[in-house]
């Protein structure tokens, strides 16, 4: 296991697929950890050099307590990309983790190659994040679980999948999930990513109803120059429920 050490955590991250392809980043999402790619990566490790993550406070990440930023969160990237040998990456995130992909495009965008930004936004309701921060805080995951498995997933899900999913939640640390979600409340991206260059496709899930196309997925659609767009049938954890469709989506932009 390799570990990283940053201000207030300690990161997990693993390298994949081959040493001499291009180098590709997979970001989860809130509430999940890199083990949301095990579906997709059978697919992508003999095109790419592929680097995951936890993020702080998910998964074998330990972080400290408090309200992370969406900055600290890429930063903690770029780490892990420094420490894996990636000068030049693209990168593939899920809900907060394309969250975060944006943040880097603006941030770093002299190490970015191509940005994928699955099921996410670029602006949330802010008064509902808190009311979720302040309940997970006070009651613990349980509080929120059925609230964020209603849109993790759809009714096309295998029911085993559901559960391992719901369980993993559960078994998360309160904190790191409330962190990440001060993250979300307070990002500031829908008024920067017009400044994003690279190349750029979002791709949206049918079957979502927490960052859906309506609201969500076009409003990047209409604001990152250039961007392209790919709908797949599935709800916001698009890498369970169509991880063969979603690694196609990946390896064609990456390769064209």
């Amino acid at each position: 296991m390799a570990f990283i050490q940053r201000p207030g955590a300690n990161l997990y991250w693993k390298r994949d697929g081959r040493d001499d392809a291009p180098a590709l980043l997979l970001l989860n999402s809130i509430g999940t950890d890199m083990d949301l790619w095990d579906g997709v990566l059978p697919h992508l490790r003999d095109r790419f050099a592929v680097l995951r993550i936890d993020t702080r406070g998910h998964g074998a990440s330990i972080a400290e307590p408090g309200d992370y930023a969406l900055a600290m969160l890429a930063d903690d990237v770029l780490a892990a990309a420094d420490a894996a040998g990636f000068a030049r990456f693209s990168v593939a995130g899920v809900s907060l983790g394309g969250m975060i992909g944006m943040e880097l495009a603006l941030r770093a965008p002299g190490r970015i190659e191509k940005l994928l930004p699955i099921c996410t936004s670029a602006t949330m309701d802010s008064p509902s994040w808190n009311d979720r921060i302040a309940k997970v805080r006070g009651e613990g995951m349980a509080a929120i679980a059925d609230l964020a498995m209603g849109r993790f997933l759809s009714d096309a899900a295998e029911p085993a999948l559901y559960e391992a999913v719901r369980g993993q939640l559960l078994a998360m640390d309160a904190q790191g999930y409330a962190g990440c979600g001060a993250a979300i409340r307070d990002m500031d991206l829908a008024d920067r990513i017009g400044g994003i260059a690279c190349p750029t496709l979002i791709v949206t899930g049918t079957r979502d109803t927490s960052t859906p196309l309506e609201g969500h997925g076009e409003y990047l659609i209409a604001r990152i120059p250039g961007a392209a767009h790919v709908a797949l049938e599935a709800a916001h954890l698009a890498p369970l429920e169509a991880p063969e469709a979603l690694a196609g989506a990946i390896t064609s932009f990456l390769e064209s």
